[in-house]
C-alpha cells in the first residue's frame, strides 16, 4: 500500500474538516500539509526501545461508540505514519480484534524497523454468532467474544492470536490489560486477577522478554493504586495509564511518578482528553471515562477552557502538551476517529503555549501547584 496524503479536498469529502476557529491552530495544520514529519522520541524505561511522543491509540479504530468506515479507518493510520507518528496501540479488547486487524492492515506496508507497536493481554478471542457477542460499548467490531484469561498459558494464546490479526511476527511491547476494580468490579475480583496475573501473565511476559521476542513489558489499566502495587512486586519497563493524569486530574504525583523515577520505568499516556470531554470542551454530552460526564466534572473543565480561550490555546492542545512536562511520560497516546484528528493532535504537540498559561491554572487551583509543565521549545518546521 502506498503512502497517501490527504489532501485538502479528500479532507473535505472524508472528514468534514473545516477550520477551527483558532488561528495559531490553523496556521499549524496548514504548515503541516502534505510531507512526512519527524516528532521527537522518547525512551522506555531502561530498554533501547525509543517511542514518538505522539502514538495513537487503537481503541477508536475498533468502532469505539461509533462504526468506522474502512476507508476512514486506513486513512486516519495513514496519516498517522505521514505525520510521525511512529508508536501504536492496540488490544484484542479493541472490537473484539478489529483494532489490531486494521492496524496491521497499514502497518505491515512500513519499515518494521520505523515502528513501536504494542498490544495487550489478558483476554483472548473465542468465535461468537453476532447476535451473541456482549460489544460493551464497540458499536461494532468483529464477531468474537472476550474471555479473561491472565494466566501462563492464556498470555501465550492471547499473544499469538495477536500476531496473527496483525499479521505480524512480533510486537514491541506486551501490557497486561485492565487488572483493575474499575474492569472487574469489585475488590475481590481484583485481586484474585491480579494474584493470577503476578503467577502467570507477569512470568511469561518476564520470559519472553529475557529471550527477546518483545523488547519492552508493562502494564495497561485505569487506574494509578494498580500500576503502584505491580510496579513494587515486579519489574516492569512501562505502564500505560489512562485519563489519570490529565489537565483535569493529576493523580499520581505523590507516589506513581516517584516510583518511576526511583525504578527507572516510563509511562505513556493513555485518553489525554479523560474520554472526550477535554478535547470536546464542557458541552452538552461531554463523555468522561467512557460516560456522560457528571455536572462537577463539566463546571471543572469550563473553568480550565475559560484559562485557556483568555490565552488563546485551545483546551485539546493544552491538554494533549501537559503530561509531557512530566519527563518519566515518553509519549501521550491519544486515539482518532478520522485523518483530521490526528494531524489536529500532532499540530497541537508543536504549538506553543505560554507559561502564563499553566501559571494562571495553578493560581486558580485547576492545576496541581507540583505539576511539572511543558518548557517553550523552538517549533519545528520540517522534516
Amino acid at each position: 500500500m502506498k503512502d497517501v496524503c490527504i489532501s485538502t479536498t479528500t479532507r473535505l469529502l472524508v472528514t468534514g474538516f473545516k477550520t477551527t476557529g483558532n488561528v495559531a491552530l490553523d496556521q499549524n495544520l496548514a504548515i503541516y500539509g502534505c510531507a512526512m514529519k519527524n516528532l521527537p522520541a522518547r525512551r522506555i524505561g531502561q530498554t533501547e526501545l525509543e517511542v514518538s511522543v505522539l502514538g495513537l491509540g487503537g481503541a477508536p479504530l475498533g468502532d469505539l461508540y461509533e462504526r468506522i468506515p474502512e476507508e476512514r479507518a486506513v486513512a486516519t493510520l495513514e496519516i498517522a505514519y505521514q505525520r510521525g507518528i511512529r508508536f501504536f496501540d492496540t488490544a484484542p479488547l479493541y472490537g473484539h480484534g478489529l483494532s489490531e486487524h486494521r492496524l496491521g492492515h497499514v502497518l505491515r506496508s512500513k519499515p518494521r524497523a520505523d515502528l513501536v507497536v504494542s498490544t495487550k493481554v489478558g483476554r483472548w478471542l473465542r468465535p461468537e454468532r453476532g447476535e451473541l457477542v456482549d460489544r460493551g460499548q464497540f458499536a461494532g467490531g468483529l464477531n468474537f467474544q472476550t474471555v479473561y484469561d491472565y494466566s501462563y498459558d492464556g498470555t501465550m494464546r492471547a499473544l499469538e492470536q495477536s500476531y496473527h490479526r496483525l499479521g505480524m511476527d512480533r510486537v514491541d511491547i506486551a501490557l497486561i490489560h485492565d487488572v483493575d476494580i474499575w474492569t472487574h468490579g469489585s475488590a475481590e475480583a481484583y485481586e484474585r486477577r491480579f494474584r493470577e496475573a503476578m503467577d502467570g501473565a507477569y512470568r511469561a511476559l518476564d520470559e519472553l522478554r529475557r529471550s527477546g521476542v518483545v523488547r519492552a513489558i508493562g502494564v495497561g489499566i485505569n487506574e494509578v493504586a494498580p500500576c503502584v502495587r505491580f510496579a513494587k512486586e515486579a519489574a516492569f519497563d512501562c505502564f500505560l495509564l489512562a485519563g489519570r493524569y490529565t489537565l483535569l486530574e493529576q493523580n499520581g504525583l505523590n507516589d506513581l511518578f516517584p516510583l518511576a523515577e526511583q525504578h527507572g520505568f516510563s509511562l505513556l499516556l493513555g485518553g489525554p482528553f479523560n474520554s472526550g470531554i477535554l478535547a470536546t470542551g464542557a458541552t452538552p454530552g461531554a463523555k468522561y471515562n467512557y460516560k456522560p460526564a457528571p455536572p462537577a466534572i463539566i463546571k471543572q473543565v469550563a473553568r480550565i477552557e475559560a484559562v485557556c480561550k483568555r490565552h488563546d490555546v485551545p483546551l485539546a492542545a493544552a491538554a494533549i502538551q501537559f503530561p509531557l512536562g512530566q519527563p518519566t511520560i515518553a509519549s501521550i497516546v491519544p486515539g482518532a476517529v478520522s485523518p483530521f484528528e490526528v494531524e489536529r493532535n500532532a499540530a497541537y504537540v508543536d504549538m506553543q503555549i505560554p507559561r502564563s498559561l499553566w501559571d494562571e491554572l495553578k493560581a486558580e487551583k485547576l492545576l496541581a501547584a507540583d505539576a511539572p509543565v511543558p518548557v517553550i521549545r523552538a517549533a519545528r518546521t520540517g522534516a
